[in-house]
């Protein structure tokens, strides 16, 4: 299990390798496609402890085939973005937050501890050496993707004795095909994204891969993602790869901002929780961590108490939700106008992330 006393690599070790073969860089790709030059790299073994980091050319990766984050998903990874602001410089996005995530996965996947201001530090060297490729753009950025993975080169379920935590980046346009339109969810309940008691609170790929199957039960029905339900009274949990809120008129006839709690079968998104605090601090309606069910929107929506819905996340920021399809019917969900608040925090959020609003919640590379 991981320890918070391992001794961590340190980012003054950190070796760097440029490539001799720089790529040209395309002018539009679709998410996740097109790779920056460089990767960062540090391996870990129980004998010998983390070794140095190191940047070098982007480079494929060489596994046992016993490897055993293949076999048994002992992997895990974080997403979050660089921005290139009006001024030119560069900007992350909380990402002590996405470090502190990424130590909390690693710790249930029973992979190794890390310092994570030294990985923060390792990252922001790699996003300069590659910074080049942040585009000058409101509407896109670069992505960065932290991977932790078990090189345990044996079969056997078992705390492995070797790991590879490496970083790539890629760019990063719009992540749906038209960001500009309201998504489509399909809900149904004989599918299931995460249990009480699992890892549906950690960033690991078993999580994202088990939902294949439901999303493209959900493209039969014309719905661009799946909105995972659980237990017998369908709570809302998640919106495909995103955090949901509701925007509504309660049952007690209050104007609330709603989402589901952290219970466990939540991913603690950091785009989530930046709306949670900003609408906080308006102080204009209620803003509430609950259970929502299917039940409760389809009552709310029939009574026209619902205002807006809609998902959060790294990769599509905030996304408006325009239509559910639920037990065969199509639920039509009011959707955002200048005034929503959709619309508001999408210009807030991006206006600090672009460097326009100073905030602490950036970090300068």
């Amino acid at each position: 299990m991981a320890d918070d006393s391992t001794q961590s690599f340190k980012a003054v070790d950190l070796v760097v390798q440029l490539s001799s073969a720089l790529k040209t860089k395309p002018h539009a790709v679709d998410f996740g496609t097109v790779f920056t030059d460089h990767m960062l790299t540090v391996e870990w073994s129980v004998t010998e402890g983390w070794q140095a980091p190191f940047i070098r050319p982007f480079t494929n990766l060489s596994l046992h085939p016993a490897c055993s984050s293949l076999h048994y998903g002992i992997q895990l990874f974080e997403g979050f973005k660089v921005y290139r602001g009006d001024d030119s410089r560069l900007r992350l996005f909380r990402p002590m937050l996405n470090m502190s995530r990424m130590a909390d996965s690693a710790k249930r996947a029973c992979l190794p501890a890390f310092d994570q201001t030294e990985l923060l530090e390792c990252i922001r060297r790699l996003v300069e050496v590659d910074q080049d490729w942040v585009p000058q753009s409101d509407s896109a950025s670069l992505y960065i993707r932290p991977t932790f993975i078990s090189t345990e080169p044996s079969l056997g379920v078992k705390r492995p004795g070797r790991a590879l935590l490496y970083v790539i980046l890629c760019q990063a346009g719009s992540y749906f095909n038209s960001e500009a339109d309201a998504i489509s969810l399909w809900a149904d309940p004989k599918y299931t994204r995460a249990w009480k008691g699992g890892t549906g609170d950690c960033k690991m790929g078993g999580n994202y891969g088990c939902s294949l199957f439901a999303q493209y039960e959900a493209d039969d029905y014309g719905c661009q993602q799946v909105l995972w339900l659980y237990g017998q009274d369908h709570q809302i949990t998640e919106a495909g790869t995103m955090n949901i809120f509701l925007h509504w008129i309660n049952q007690d006839g209050e104007e609330e901002l709603a989402t589901p709690p952290l219970d466990g079968i939540i991913l603690p998104g950091i785009t989530r929780r930046s709306i949670l605090e900003l609408t906080r601090k308006w102080g204009e309606f209620k803003v509430t961590e609950r259970y929502l069910t299917m039940s409760q929107l389809c009552c709310a929506l029939k009574q026209q108490r619902v205002k807006e819905m809609f998902g959060s996340g790294t990769a599509c920021m905030i996304c408006p939700i325009g239509r559910i399809v639920y037990l065969g019917e199509n639920l039509h969900i009011p959707c955002r106008d200048k005034q929503s608040v959709t619309s508001r925090l999408t210009k807030e959020l991006t206006d600090i992330q672009y460097g326009r609003t100073p905030s602490d919640w950036t970090f300068m590379v």
